[in-house]
């Protein structure tokens, strides 16, 4: 209790009776929308509908990373005005500050996921909340569509959807990166079931992150003098054609990780398997 006084009461969590008290009655507001004939189990109080079935169906395996995000103005304004309804945020990861309208919905089971589950499969009966929050998972799925049709499926006519996705951002995993999207690609996605209110680059998405996000990883690929060399270079030295710098000892340097982490594109090549023969 002194620990929630001194640190948790600032960041706005809940004690831990608390806490509990409010996980119990917004599953219990939960329930009679979730999809019961789908194969699921109890932990604790918590709904788990992710089976190794469809682990397998939608590529997920189990990792060590965390993610952890803030609302931004547009998600809290959400959770808000619909403080007396129920938003789902799909993919919620953990969150610092547990809301009774917001249902965390994860892959994860955080401390603060409600229902565990898979974004292409939502255990949810249609038109189920007044807003869906989907912001940097889209990327994570193997299929984005079908995980777009699932959350216009359970949003309430009139509900409303904030969702984010990368365009310009290296690999990353949580615990797997499959898709970036341009403006066009994000849009398409649900503009046949949505009516599209805007589309905006706010500022925690401003191309500086991608241009910083960018440099400091190559930095961290590179070592001593061939590390030296890269920070000391100047904007109007990385001006020219690509061509002038294929060779050059920072381009070379990176580790084969480092270049599927920043690369341009990715080459692929494949065959299809010879048809057996009776």
């Amino acid at each position: 209790m002194e620990h929630y006084r001194y640190f948790g009461k600032a960041e706005g969590r809940l004690p831990c009776d608390s806490f509990h008290a409010s996980r119990a009655r917004k599953i219990e507001r939960i329930t009679p929308l979730l999809k019961l004939e789908m194969p699921h189990q109890r932990r604790g109080i918590k709904y788990d509908f992710l089976t190794d079935d469809l682990r397998q169906q939608t590529g997920i395996t189990s990792t060590d990373n965390v993610s952890s995000n803030d609302y931004d103005g547009y998600g809290m304004a959400l959770i808000e005005q619909f403080n007396n309804g129920l938003i789902l945020d799909c993919g919620a990861g953990k969150r610092k500050v547990y809301y009774d309208n917001v249902v965390n919905y994860e892959i994860v089971d955080y401390d603060t996921t409600d229902i565990i589950g898979v974004g292409e499969a939502l255990p949810f009966k249609d038109a189920s909340f007044e807003a869906v929050i989907s912001v940097a998972v889209l990327e994570h799925v193997r299929d984005p569509f079908a995980c777009a049709a699932e959350l216009v499926r359970v949003l309430k006519p009139g509900g409303k959807l904030l969702c984010c996705v990368p365009f310009l951002q290296p690999l990353h995993g949580y615990p797997n990166h499959y898709f970036n999207m341009t403006h066009q690609g994000l849009r398409a996605l649900f503009e046949r079931s949505l009516e599209i209110d805007d589309q905006l680059v706010i500022d925690s998405i401003l191309p500086i992150w991608s241009l910083t996000w960018i440099l400091q990883s190559w930095a961290q690929g590179l070592s001593g003098g061939t590390k030296t060399k890269f920070m000391k270079l100047r904007i109007s030295d990385l001006m020219g054609s690509p061509l002038e710098y294929l060779n050059a000892a920072w381009v070379r340097g990176l580790s084969p990780e480092k270049n599927l982490e920043l690369a341009s594109a990715t080459l692929l090549t494949a065959h299809k398997p010879r048809q057996e023969t009776g």
